[in-house]
């Protein structure tokens, strides 16, 4: 189950189609898994239509988002069984074979990692498939930018708890973490990064000018 979920506005901007196709794809692959932020996105997609459907006689108010969101967050998901979708269909399709299968390229210690950011042309993030083997440790860093996460296989902790199987983690320049493997199987998640990551470690910062 699903504890760590993208939240409202990224919801919103999801099913109002503004966001990047790497930032659609994270959340969609997250939705496949998630009854809970499923119905929510139902929900924004059924106002949405209703607005287009009466637009010439809607009155837009400056506090009518922040209602709607207040009203998503407070209605409770319906209980409902999820929907059968095949594991990582979507980058199968993407990627044209399973990720354990993908020719990973070692970047330091336990981490690997695949950059497939050519899969999206005209986009301005970087989009990198990393992979901690399992019981490894990344190297201590923070962003100059925003990266948006999630996990596709196994799960990883840092000290803002447990992240497992297609669990949604955005992180910024705020936030500096160590993450960890956990379980007996290699972590690999999904990356949407705006700027390179910063190494913090005493050894390691000296190779942040390497990164790209």
């Amino acid at each position: 189950m699903t504890r760590h979920h993208p939240d409202s506005l990224s919801l919103m901007e999801y099913s109002a189609g503004n966001l990047s196709e790497p930032h659609a794809l994270c959340i969609r692959l997250h939705l496949d898994k998630c009854t809970h932020c499923r119905s929510r996105v139902d929900t924004l997609d059924s106002l949405g239509a209703v607005m287009m459907e009466q637009q010439p006689k809607v009155s837009v108010s400056e506090t009518m988002f922040d209602d709607i969101l207040a009203k998503i967050d407070s209605t409770p998901a319906p209980e409902q069984p999820a929907k059968v979708v095949p594991k990582i269909s979507l980058l199968q399709k993407l990627l044209g074979e399973d990720i354990n299968n993908l020719p990973w390229k070692r970047q330091l210690g336990d981490v690997s990692v695949l950059d497939i950011t050519e899969k999206f042309p005209g986009q301005k993030e970087q989009v990198v498939l990393q992979k901690l083997g399992a019981g490894g440790k990344a190297p201590a860093h923070t962003h100059r930018g925003t990266e948006t996460t999630i996990v596709l296989q196994g799960a990883f902790a840092d000290q803002k708890g447990v992240f497992n199987q297609w669990d949604f983690v955005v992180l910024t320049d705020q936030d500096e973490h160590k993450p960890v493997a956990v379980g007996c199987e290699d972590c690999i998640t999904l990356s949407v990064l705006s700027a390179p990551v910063k190494l913090t470690g005493t050894f390691t910062r000296m190779l942040n000018p390497f990164i790209r």
